[in-house]
């Protein structure tokens, strides 16, 4: 009778456990067992360290639980929690709910061998998204496999030739197409040719710094070289090498343009360089039409240096490979284009955005931007990867735009393209890229939760790791204005900041100045002072600002 009541009731009890009862008798007894052995181990030795860990890359979670449906949901739910190398069930989580999930498996597993799941129609109304379109998008199986990472050897003599795509969809156009380009960022001439445009040396040694100060911050730290090294080349991209355009000066009287909106004809050599389009930008002071060719090729790009985000992420992705990083062109259904770097200190891959200057913040769109995602494609040399999962945490509502190609179809072209390109690739080569898909998978179906103003940024992060990206601030001193004589006879306090000077000015105070606006506040949270200089423009990010100024001080007001 137990286990018939679990079974009509089991979707809403735990909607992970509702979708581990739909795998067949088999893959449920054999995954139910290791997740009793799990939770038990925790309530018998609850102290033990060892216990609360399950390490990501453990053949026993990969070949056993990884692949079940449903079965790391139970984990999540039980309270475990997504490391960097492993799953953790930390000293705050509820053993209480620990035990409640593993008792709800335990009286499915017990029904089932004695025969009486036959009655069991389990709900799955509350059944969780993240989990039901991952398995389409990925392969457990090595010859299949759908992330691999380019190597630094350049260009193959004979690169593996990707099969047709034949379907009249965009996204199959578009498979086809990022597939044959990514192998441009492996020619070695190439690659030569954006190093002698980097800062090398220059951004080695801000690196060290920064890794310096960050490591007396956080003495554990496991980050490496190459990490920082990254945030410095993405710094020195966007700040020093690579223009933003929207209007472009005419070039025969040196006037604003306007973009008619309209695409002009290649000619051979925008042609040659990839420019399949052309905008037409009209100056109406000279009469005079300016072509703006979308060059494609990143050589040209080196060149040019400047562009919108197509530009921006193929020229960055190219400079990430001369460096020596393992990178992946990053394609966005709603319009936008990234990069992927896989960091080994970190063993995942990081989000870098050279348009904005950002790294590891995956969220920055959905929840930043409000992009309303479908669609999210990596491509290497090695691999395609489906990672739409890694920039959302509205599953079900993604699920429901991905109506552009079924998803079977999406699958069996994604592995038949990997298999093609894998061909050559070591047995070695092989086992290390299916540890990265176990830890990419587990990192897909985690749970995220944003808070307002972290713009989908890592709280989990070590404190290097966000000291590095700019999360928090270094030795910086809180700020308190104490009214002068003046001031207090006025009965005024009276402040204004310059936010193009960026300066403070005391009016009250015989407009006393104070240079930079973190001089000049008590506490700060999620704030920073953006210039874009390709647009001219001074911005002040505020979703959370706790002002200088301590309450007592608006006495003045009332």
């Amino acid at each position: 009778m137990a286990a018939a009541a679990l079974g009509s009731s089991s979707g809403s009890a735990s909607p992970a456990v509702a979708e581990l009862c739909q795998n067949t008798p088999e893959t449920f007894l054999e995954a139910s067992k290791l997740l009793l052995t799990y939770a038990d181990n925790i309530l018998r030795n609850p102290n033990d360290e060892k216990y609360r860990s399950i390490r990501i890359g453990n053949t026993a979670f990969s070949t056993r639980l990884l692949p079940v449906r449903g079965a790391v949901e139970c984990l999540f739910e039980m309270g475990f929690e997504e490391g960097e190398t492993h799953l953790i069930f930390p000293k705050k989580a509820s053993v209480e709910q620990l035990q409640k999930i593993r008792d709800l498996i335990a009286i499915e597993r017990s029904s089932r061998l004695d025969g009486s799941n036959t009655s069991h129609k389990v709900e799955l109304s509350q059944q969780p998204a993240t989990s039901t379109q991952l398995p389409t998008t990925q392969s457990s199986n090595p010859d299949g496999l759908t992330q691999h990472a380019g190597n630094s050897e350049g260009q193959p003599s004979n690169p593996p030739s990707a099969p047709m795509v034949t379907a009249d969809s965009v996204i199959l156009k578009v498979l086809q197409s990022n597939v044959q380009h990514v192998l441009v960022y492996e020619n070695l001439a190439l690659q030569h040719k954006a190093l002698a445009c980097i800062p090398v040396e220059e951004l080695k040694r801000r690196s060290q710094e920064k890794l310096s100060r960050a490591r007396k911050l956080d003495k554990g730290t496991n980050l490496s070289d190459e990490d920082f090294l990254l945030l410095e080349l993405l710094h020195w991209f966007k700040e020093e090498f690579f223009q933003w355009v929207n209007g472009i000066l005419c070039n025969k009287c040196g006037g604003q343009t306007k973009s008619r909106g309209e695409a002009l004809y290649p000619n051979d050599d925008e042609l040659k360089w990839g420019a399949n389009r052309v905008e037409d930008h009209y100056c109406d002071a000279c009469q005079f039409s300016n072509r703006f060719p979308r060059y494609n090729n990143p050589e040209k790009l080196l060149e040019t240096r400047c562009g919108r985000c197509g530009e921006w992420a193929n020229c960055f992705t190219l400079c990430c490979r001369a460096l020596g990083f393992e990178a992946r062109y990053v394609w966005d259904y709603t319009d936008h284009v990234w990069t992927e770097v896989f960091s080994p200190s970190q063993q995942r891959w990081l989000h870098c955005d050279a348009c904005e200057d950002v790294c590891d913040k995956p969220l920055l769109y959905e929840i930043g931007w409000g992009k309303k995602l479908s669609y999210v494609i990596a491509f290497s040399k090695d691999e395609v990867v489906d990672v739409t999962w890694r920039y959302s945490c509205k599953h079900e509502e993604v699920i429901s735009r991905r109506t552009e190609i079924k998803e079977e179809v999406l699958r069996e072209t994604i592995n038949g393209l990997n298999k093609q390109m894998q061909i050559s690739l070591s047995e070695n080569r092989r086992k290390e890229l299916l540890q990265r898909i176990i830890v990419e998978l587990v990192e897909f179906i985690s749970p995220k939760t944003p808070k307002p103003g972290e713009l989908g940024g890592r709280i989990s992060g070590s404190v290097a790791w966000r000291v590095a990206r700019g999360e928090m601030g270094l030795e910086r001193k809180e700020t308190m204005f104490i009214p002068s004589e003046n001031e207090k006879i006025s009965k005024q306090l009276h402040l204004c900041y310059n936010i193009v000077k960026d300066r403070y000015v005391r009016v009250s105070n015989n407009n006393q100045t104070i240079s930079g606006w973190e001089n000049g506040v008590w506490k700060i949270e999620s704030i920073f002072r953006k210039i874009e200089a390709d647009w001219n423009m001074i911005k002040l990010f505020a979703p959370i600002m706790i002002f200088l100024v301590p309450l007592k001080l608006f006495w003045k007001q009332n």
